[in-house]
C-alpha cells in the first residue's frame, strides 16, 4: 500500500510498518492553520534526509538526490515545503512520488495534541491536510495523539503508534462507502492497546470566554526606550485616578496580540456533554474514530465499538462485502448489525463489485434490486451471495399471487391457503370503457352484486379493489355495487394527465413491483389505468378491534427470510400497524349516496393501515407497535400464540406453492431475500394474508417503537445467512461459535423460526 504522510508539526519518525511511505510536509510548525493555502506565495521545496530512529541527525538540502545510485533507499528523502499541510497533500498527490505508483491512502499526522470537538477540528492543520486529500478523492486519515501531560514514557508513545498502525490498516481494509476521511484521536496513556476503539461524532461546541487573543505591548524590535517606557507607566497610573483626571482617548490604541485560546471552554463542554462524541471518548481514555464527509459533517450510521484483531491480519479475508442499501435508515441498521456480528478478520469492504481482486473472489452484497449484478451471481454460484432473487413475481405481484394460490389449491384442496388467503378475483382493464368486458368472467363479483341489490349499504357484501403492481396503498378502493366500481375507474380517468408523457404522470406510482416505496401521503391518489392494467378484488374482511387501542384497524407485518433454494424463516418479532383513525364498517359512515350507491371518494383512513398514508397521529397511541407488546383483553396470550402458529404454517405452505411455479419464482442457491408479509386478523381470530412485499419499507414500518424489531430482524438475517449453523457456518463458512447447532438454536440466537426446508436440487 502506498501511503502519503503529511502533518502540521514537522518531520515524523521514519517507521513504515511494511508499506511504501512517501513523506511531504511543511518545513515548520503549521498548527491551527486549517485547510489553508498561501495563494500568493511561490512554493519552494527543500529535501530532508532523515537520520537514525529517535535521533535528531537528519539533514536538509536545497536539491534532491539526482540518481538512484545516490540514494540507499527511496524512502529516505522527504519533501519539505514552505506552506501548509493542505498544500503539502496536494503537491504530494500530483507533483512528487509519481514513480511509486498511485497513492492509496493519505495519513495526516500524527499530530502531538488532540483534534477533538469542533473548536479544535475546524482549525486543525492536521485535519486540513486530510481534508485536502479527501476533496482530491483520496482516502485520508487525520491522526492525532491526545496528551494529558507532556511527560511521556517512550513506551506509551510506542504503544500509541502500534495501536495507530493497527487501526489505520483496519480502516483502510473496511472503508465505509459514505466516508471521505476519518479523524482518529489516540490518547497517550498506558496500555492504550487494550482500550476500546469507538466510532464517535464531533462534539459541537463554542468559545464561551470571549476573545481567544491576549493584548500585549506593541514593542519595536530591539531595546525599548527607557524614557518612553517611564512615560507610558505614568500615563497608566493617571488612568486609575478617576475619569475627571483623564482625557478620554479617541481612535485605536496601538497594541499587539498573541493567540491564547481558552482551552477550558473545550474541556468544560466535554465534561457536560453526552457520551458518544470524540471529546468524551478521549476523556474516558478510549480511542476515537470520527467518520467525516469532506464538509465536516459526521457520517451517519457508524457508531459503537470497533473490534480490532489482536494482531495484524496478513491472511486474505473470507469474503469481500459491498453494502449499499437504498435508504440511509436501513443502511445504517444493516451496517451496525454487520459490524457487530462479523469479525474484522473475516471481510474487507469494497466500494464496488469491480474492486474484487478477481471475479471469483468470495463476495457478499446488500443493495437495491436494480443494482445487483445478477449475471455475476449466475456465473459464480459458489462464491457470490446477494440479497435478492431475480424472479419472485409469483409472490409479490398480487394477480400472480392469486394464480399461485389457485393453482396450488387445485392439487391440494385442503391446504391452509384455502382458509388463510381471501378469495381473489383478478381482471385486466386498459380503460374504464372496457370494464364491463373485463368483468364477464368475474363470476364472484357478479353474484355478489346480485345479492346486494336492494340492500342498505351497511348490509351489503363489500369488496376491496387493489391495483396488482402498486405499493404504498396507492389506488386501493372499496365498492359494493357494479356502479360504484365503474365510478372508481371513471374518476381515475378524469383525474389522470392529458398525456402520459406529461410530468404529472411521473408522480403516479405504477408498475414498481420490486420495492415497497413510501413517497407521499395521499388517500385520494389515483392511478393511470392503462399503465397498471392488472387489478384484483377481494371480499372485505372486518378486523379484530382492540378497545385499548381506540378500536383502530390494524394489520400484522411479518418479516420472512428466504435463503437459497430454499429455506424459509419467519422472524418471531412482528409488528402491529394501526390505522390513523377509529374503524367503522364500510357503508356505515356519512358518505353521500345516490340510489344506494356511494358517491365521491370514500374516507379510506379507517380502512387503510399502510404507514405511508398516515400523518403524525393525534392519538396518544403509536401507529406502529411490536405485536408482543399489545395488551388487550381481546388478545389474550393463547390467541396471540394461535395467530403466530397460523402465520408460520401459512407462510410455509405459501412458499411451497410458489416453488412449484418455476416460471414465476426462481430461488437461487447463492441469494437470499427479505419479504414483508401483511396479515389481517378477523374477530374470530383467523389470520388472512393481505399481500407480500419485496424490499419492504423498513423505515416506515420501523418508526416509533418498531425500530427494535427492524434492528433485531437484520441481526437475524445476517446470523442465518452468514453464520447459519444449518449451512455449516453460513455461505462463507463463518462459525457462529456453536458449530453444529440446529434450527432451534437459530431461533434462540437470532429469533428466526424455520418454517420450510425444501431441497430443490440447487443447493
Amino acid at each position: 500500500m502506498h501511503v502519503l504522510v503529511t502533518n502540521d508539526d514537522g518531520p515524523p519518525s521514519n517507521q513504515s510498518a511494511g508499506h511504501i511511505v512517501s513523506v511531504i510536509l511543511p518545513h515548520q510548525q503549521r498548527s491551527w492553520i486549517g485547510k489553508a493555502h498561501f495563494a500568493a506565495q511561490v512554493i519552494k521545496p527543500t529535501y530532508f534526509r532523515p537520520g537514525g530512529l529517535h535521533q535528531d541527525d537528519g539533514t536538509t538540502h536545497p536539491k534532491p538526490l539526482q540518481s538512484d545510485s545516490d540514494r540507499d533507499n527511496e524512502n529516505e528523502e522527504w519533501i519539505l515545503v514552505n506552506s501548509t499541510p493542505a498544500t503539502a497533500a496536494q503537491l504530494g498527490l500530483f507533483h512528487f512520488f509519481q514513480d511509486r505508483g498511485p497513492v492509496d491512502l493519505v495519513v495526516s499526522g500524527p499530530n502531538y495534541g488532540r483534534n477533538t470537538t469542533s473548536l479544535f477540528s475546524l482549525s486543525s492543520g492536521t485535519i486540513g491536510g486530510a481534508m485536502e486529500a479527501a476533496v482530491c478523492r483520496k482516502r485520508a486519515i487525520a491522526l492525532s495523539y491526545a496528551f494529558f501531560s507532556r511527560n511521556h514514557d517512550p513506551e506509551i508513545i510506542a504503544g500509541a503508534s502500534r495501536m495507530s498502525v493497527k487501526l489505520v490498516e483496519h480502516l483502510m481494509s473496511h472503508w465505509d462507502n459514505g466516508v471521505d476521511l476519518y479523524s482518529v484521536n489516540v490518547p497517550l496513556i498506558e496500555a492504550i492497546e487494550g482500550k476500546k476503539v469507538l466510532y464517535t461524532y464531533a462534539l459541537q461546541n463554542y468559545w464561551a470566554s470571549g476573545s481567544s487573543f491576549t493584548e500585549i505591548e506593541a514593542k519595536d524590535e530591539g531595546d525599548e526606550d527607557p524614557e518612553e517606557k517611564e512615560m507610558e507607566i505614568r500615563e497608566q497610573e493617571g488612568e486609575n485616578e478617576g475619569e475627571e483626571s483623564v482625557e478620554k482617548k479617541r481612535g485605536h490604541k496601538h497594541r499587539h496580540f498573541t493567540w491564547t485560546p481558552k482551552f477550558s471552554d473545550v474541556y468544560q463542554s466535554v465534561e457536560t456533554s453526552e457520551p458518544g462524541n470524540d471529546g468524551w471518548a478521549v476523556k474516558e481514555g478510549l480511542v476515537s474514530v470520527t467518520p467525516l464527509k469532506a464538509n465536516f459533517m459526521h457520517v451517519p450510521g457508524l457508531k459503537g465499538e470497533l473490534k480490532l484483531s489482536s494482531q495484524l491480519n496478513m491472511n486474505p479475508p473470507k469474503f469481500y462485502a459491498f453494502i449499499d442499501y437504498e435508504d440511509s435508515y436501513t443502511h445504517a441498521i444493516i451496517r451496525a448489525a454487520f459490524s457487530s456480528m462479523v469479525s474484522p478478520e473475516d471481510y474487507i469492504l469494497i466500494p464496488t463489485i469491480d474492486d474484487l481482486p478477481s471475479p471469483s473472489s468470495p463476495s457478499f452484497q446488500i443493495r437495491s434490486y436494480e443494482s445487483i449484478p445478477f449475471q455475476h451471481l449466475h456465473d459464480h454460484t459458489r462464491t457470490a451471495l446477494a440479497n435478492s432473487y431475480v424472479i419472485r413475481k409469483a409472490l409479490i405481484r398480487k394477480h400472480y399471487l392469486a394464480h399461485t394460490v389457485r393453482s396450488y389449491l387445485v392439487k391440494y384442496p385442503d391446504s391452509e391457503l384455502r382458509n388463510h388467503v381471501p378469495v381473489t378475483v383478478d381482471f385486466e382493464v386498459d380503460y374504464a370503457e372496457f370494464l364491463d368486458e373485463a368483468l364477464v368472467e368475474a363470476y364472484e363479483l357478479g353474484e355478489s352484486f346480485m345479492r346486494n341489490e336492494g340492500k342498505d349499504a351497511s348490509d351489503r357484501e363489500w369488496w376491496i379493489l387493489k391495483p396488482s403492481m402498486t405499493n404504498g396503498g396507492i389506488g386501493i378502493r372499496l365498492f359494493s355495487t357494479e356502479q360504484e366500481l365503474h365510478d372508481i375507474f371513471n374518476q381515475w380517468e378524469v383525474d389522470q394527465p392529458k398525456s402520459e408523457d406529461e410530468d404529472d404522470a411521473e408522480e403516479v406510482q405504477s408498475a414498481t413491483p420490486d420495492a415497497e416505496p413510501c413517497k407521499t401521503r395521499n388517500f385520494d391518489s389515483g392511478i393511470i389505468t392503462s399503465q397498471v392494467r392488472h387489478f384484483i378484488a377481494q371480499p372485505y374482511i372486518h378486523p379484530l378491534l382492540l378497545p385499548e387501542y381506540q378500536n383502530r384497524k390494524f394489520h400484522i407485518r411479518t418479516y420472512v427470510l428466504s435463503v437459497g433454494a430454499v429455506r424459509v424463516y419467519v422472524y418471531t418479532q412482528m409488528l402491529a400497524l394501526f390505522a390513523e383513525v377509529p374503524y367503522h364498517a364500510p357503508g356505515t359512515s356519512v358518505e353521500s349516496q345516490v340510489n344506494g350507491d356511494i358517491k365521491g371518494t370514500m374516507d379510506m383512513r379507517p380502512h387503510l393501515t399502510n404507514t405511508c398514508l398516515q400523518a403524525t397521529s393525534s392519538s396518544t397511541t403509536p401507529t406502529v407497535l411490536p405485536l408482543n407488546t399489545l395488551t388487550s383483553s381481546l388478545l389474550p396470550p393463547p390467541l396471540l400464540s394461535s395467530i403466530t402458529t397460523q402465520i408460520y404454517t401459512t407462510t410455509s405452505t405459501l412458499f411451497r406453492a410458489a416453488v412449484v411455479q418455476p416460471t414465476n419464482f426462481q430461488p437461487l442457491p447463492n441469494a437470499f431475500e427479505v419479504f414483508g408479509l401483511d396479515w389481517l386478523v378477523d374477530p374470530e381470530g383467523k389470520v388472512h394474508l393481505l399481500e407480500v412485499n419485496a424490499f419492504p419499507d423498513f423505515k416506515q414500518s420501523g418508526k416509533e417503537e418498531g425500530r427494535s424489531v427492524v434492528e433485531g430482524l437484520w441481526r437475524g438475517v445476517l446470523g442465518v445467512v452468514l453464520m447459519g449453523a444449518a449451512e455449516g457456518g453460513g455461505f462463507f463458512g463463518l462459525l457462529s461459535g456453536e458449530s453444529g447447532a440446529g434450527k432451534d438454536d437459530v431461533e434462540r440466537k437470532w429469533g428466526m423460526q424455520e418454517v420450510l426446508d425444501l431441497d430443490m436440487g440447487r443447493r
